[in-house]
């Protein structure tokens, strides 16, 4: 017997949850085919292939005060199973709190979206031995880039094939499918009893969109050499520049607290603040998911809602919160197309892509605009506290002095108020570089402590 298509398993799913008495319900079957693979030198240190089926059943049970809810997942896909499970999931919501917030969107769906070109169908013949073959090219690159290169954390070639088909009881089934493919190099440089490593890859969803392995490993072994004799610095106040591997990290903080459930929660320090200049007039950020080959992009979030364009900061004045439907409900607004759904959790806010709108000149000439100052090329730790805005980080970089690279730079931290790091970026690059569902270029913030010595 040939296997029920997942639109089929889905509706089997509404329908055994709504006859056992859920007052709404949405399923999704994600299907994913991934293969990763490392090698180090020429040895080859795994490879990793997984194929997976898992079916989320989300029920909600009206009643006085709202609505119980209750998500659960299972990989048997069996009839028997499936309906089981939507009877079980409906018990849970029964037997859970009543919250007035908790609904599942009935308008506004997604009904017809673009091909925005998330797949090519040909990258499934590429077998997995050629895969293999692109990590050793890039391991090789890098080895040879310089007699300095005697060894490495190795190099990774990563791809999924993944398939969603998301409905629910209002009546809105939508199905679309993906991939994502990446390659990373990560050698260690040697001088003088001194060691560092650095690394460098590329992302896409198409193998022909990513860089060659060549170049991936010649640029991974110059960000490594780059570092050798890396020394502390006087603790100063000075000009920090982060550079376009660097500058996302800022993106990935500041949406955290634009995030409805921080908003709602007062969990951020931005809450409230809707509509006020809260960054440079030379930022301007936005997300957007229906990017043509975006790694962040999908025709509909993961309550059915059509994705959109929002900018969430427009020449430092804050637009948007980014939300879902349930964080929408509870501060009386709409929904931005923003929900992400885990297969054991209910849908939360997430990003599509997003970036920061690029600038004038490139991280060579905001260098050469800069007296004295650090470039940070790589961070470390995560200390931000996003109820009080407070920024501490560790970093490794460069030295600047009258406008020109000195020497690289190590264990320092970098520290300041991150609403004065927004209200403080006085340059943003030109060179913007996706290399995920986030990207940003160079930028630089007029005044940081760098703690040293």
């Amino acid at each position: 017997m040939s296997s029920p298509e997942p639109m089929e398993i889905v509706d089997r799913a509404i329908a055994a949850a709504l006859a056992a008495g859920a007052s709404g319900a949405d399923c999704a079957l994600v299907e994913s085919d991934s293969t990763e693979a490392r090698v180090r030198g020429e040895e080859i240190e795994f490879v990793k292939q997984a194929l997976e089926r898992t079916l989320a059943i989300r029920a909600l049970v009206a009643g006085d005060g709202g609505a119980g809810s209750a998500v659960t997942s299972t990989s048997d896909l069996s009839p028997e199973a499936v309906e089981r499970m939507a009877t079980e999931t409906v018990k849970l919501a029964k037997a859970t709190a009543k919250d007035p917030a908790a609904d599942i969107p009935e308008e506004g769906f997604a009904t017809n979206w673009p091909d925005l070109e998330l797949i090519d169908a040909s990258d499934r013949n590429v077998s997995v031995e050629e895969r293999i073959e692109t990590a050793l090219r890039a391991e090789a690159a890098a080895r040879s880039t310089d007699t300095r290169i005697g060894n490495s954390e190795g190099s990774q070639v990563g791809s999924e094939f993944s398939s969603v088909a998301l409905g629910n009881h209002a009546g809105f089934r939508g199905e679309y499918r993906s991939a994502s493919h990446s390659l990373v190099s990560e050698p260690v440089a040697q001088e003088n009893g001194s060691m560092q490593r650095d690394y460098w890859y590329t992302a896409g969803r198409k193998l022909s969109d990513l860089e060659s392995p060549e170049a991936v490993g010649r640029k991974a072994a110059e960000r490594a050499l780059r570092r050798l004799g890396g020394r502390r610095i006087e603790t100063c106040e000075a000009p920090v520049i982060f550079d376009p591997f660097t500058s996302p990290s800022l993106l990935h903080h500041l949406v955290g607290c634009l995030n409805g459930y921080a908003i709602y929660r007062e969990g951020s320090f931005l809450a409230g603040r809707l509509g006020e200049t809260i960054a440079s007039d030379q930022v301007t950020i936005i997300d957007d998911g229906r990017i043509v080959g975006g790694l962040g992009s999908r025709p509909f979030d993961g309550e059915g809602q059509p994705t959109r364009r929002n900018i969430v900061l427009d020449r430092g004045r804050m637009e948007t919160y980014l939300l879902d439907s349930y964080s929408a409900r509870k501060l009386g607004m709409q929904t931005t197309g923003n929900a992400t759904r885990g297969l054991r959790s209910s849908p939360t806010v997430g990003i599509t892509n997003l970036w920061l709108e690029p600038g004038q000149g490139d991280l060579a000439e905001i260098v050469a605009q800069t007296d004295r100052g650090l470039l940070v090329t790589e961070l470390i730790g995560m200390g931000f506290n996003p109820v009080t805005g407070d920024y501490s980080r560790g970093a490794a970089g460069m030295w600047i002095e009258n406008g020109e690279i000195t020497h690289p730079v190590e264990e320092v931290t970098i520290a300041g108020n991150f609403g004065d790091m927004l209200l403080g970026i006085d340059a943003v690059g030109s060179d913007l570089e996706w290399r995920g569902s986030v990207a940003a270029p160079s930028l630089r913030i007029s005044q940081m402590t760098i703690a040293g010595d």
